[in-house]
This record gives C-alpha cells, sequence and structure tokens, in this order.
C-alpha cells in the first residue's frame, strides 16, 4: 500500500536503506516460493486468537511480492468474518469496504502508483476501520519489540492515528516472510507496535 513521505528525522535514510534491501530480497524470491509461502501464511495466521476471536477483521489485498493474503482473506470469510478490505484515497487516506470475494475485487489503477486490486462493494467511510477487532497491516519487517517498518509513506500510519483518536484497541497484525523478523528496525515517533507478527512458520505474540 502506498503511503505519504515521511517527515524530516535521522531515522528516515535508515529506514530507506533497509526497505530497499528488504524490497529487493523480496522481488528476488521465484513465484513458486511466494505461492507456498502464501498457504504457509494464511495457516499460521488463522492460529492466532487475535484472529479466532475476531467478528471483522480490516485487512489487504497483497500486491507484487508483497507476503500473499489471497489465501487468508477467503479463509477468513469462511470462518464466519466480516473482512474489510481498503480503498486507496487521493490523499493517500484509507477507505473501507466489506470483501464479498475473490470475483468482487476490481482492479483499479491509482496516478503514479501501483495497480490494485480493491473491493467493489459500497464504501463504508475512512472511519470503518475503528469497528474492527483485529487489523491486519502490511509491512516490510518488525522487531522483537514489535516495531513495524512499512513502506514508507504513511497511509497505514493515518490508520493507526485514526484509531487511537477514537480510543479503538483492534489488535494488530503484521504478515511478514520468515526473515522479516529482524533484531531492531528504526523508529520514529508516530511508529507504534504491533501486538503479534504471522510468518510462514509461525506466529510471535508480543503482548499477552
Amino acid at each position: 500500500m502506498v503511503e505519504n513521505p515521511p517527515g524530516n528525522h535521522p531515522f528516515v535514510p535508515e529506514k530507506a536503506s533497509l526497505r530497499r534491501e528488504l524490497l529487493a530480497a523480496r522481488r528476488a524470491l521465484p513465484p513458486e516460493a511466494r505461492e507456498a509461502a502464501a498457504r504457509a501464511l494464511s495457516r499460521s495466521a488463522l492460529t492466532l486468537p487475535e484472529l479466532d476471536g475476531a467478528h471483522t477483521v480490516a485487512a489487504y489485498v497483497s500486491v507484487g511480492a508483497e507476503p500473499g493474503t489471497r489465501e487468508l482473506l477467503d479463509a477468513l470469510r469462511a470462518a464466519g468474518k466480516r473482512v474489510l478490505l481498503p480503498l486507496l484515497l487521493p490523499d493517500n487516506d484509507l477507505d473501507w469496504a466489506a470483501y464479498e470475494g475473490p470475483d468482487s475485487l476490481a482492479e483499479v489503477a491509482h496516478p503514479g502508483k501501483m495497480r490494485l486490486l480493491e473491493p467493489s462493494s459500497t464504501p463504508l467511510g475512512p472511519d470503518a476501520v475503528t469497528g474492527a477487532d483485529a487489523v491486519l497491516l502490511p509491512g516490510l519487517a518488525v522487531d522483537g519489540r514489535g516495531m513495524r517498518l512499512g513502506r514508507g509513506g504513511g497511509s497505514y500510519d493515518r490508520v493507526l492515528a485514526r484509531l487511537a483518536r477514537a480510543g479503538a484497541h483492534p489488535a494488530l497484525v503484521v504478515l511478514l516472510y520468515d526473515e522479516e523478523v529482524v533484531a531492531r528496525v528504526p523508529e520514529e515517533p508516530h511508529d507504534h507496535p504491533v501486538q503479534a507478527v504471522a510468518t510462514p512458520s509461525g506466529v510471535v505474540r508480543f503482548t499477552a
């Protein structure tokens, strides 16, 4: 998901370098490895009590070399969860709409950005995410403190700020490849820790 440029901060160059390294590693993964990882990631994520007990899950459709989410979206829906997916707005904020199955996704071209698969159901407004019990976040890495490194734009920073303003406290879960759980990621004041990470080989929870 494309995000707003970060502000001037001493960690920004360090973050940019780490992002380039992680994105290059993702692009180097062969398609068959990505497909196997997506299947294993779905199985891992579904073991999380944060998802098992959720009624509404805000998720996303993976793009490019991101860890695949399509199988997980369908599994959540089959388990009776209400799944919300993002719609990218012109200012890079996110609206939300219900996921109604693979045939409900439409490819949308956003000027200057990647083509994204978005739900074709009725938009529910940016505040719809505040009703989610769990939010699945894209990312590039997470460290042992639960600090997440995003793509560097800010769409999900806005989501997290909106949740905080609303006093909403959904479980925050980032979906990654195994190698993207690292010792430490650079941190800025606006960064929020997540409660758990799911990877193809398993899950790590950072809070009880």
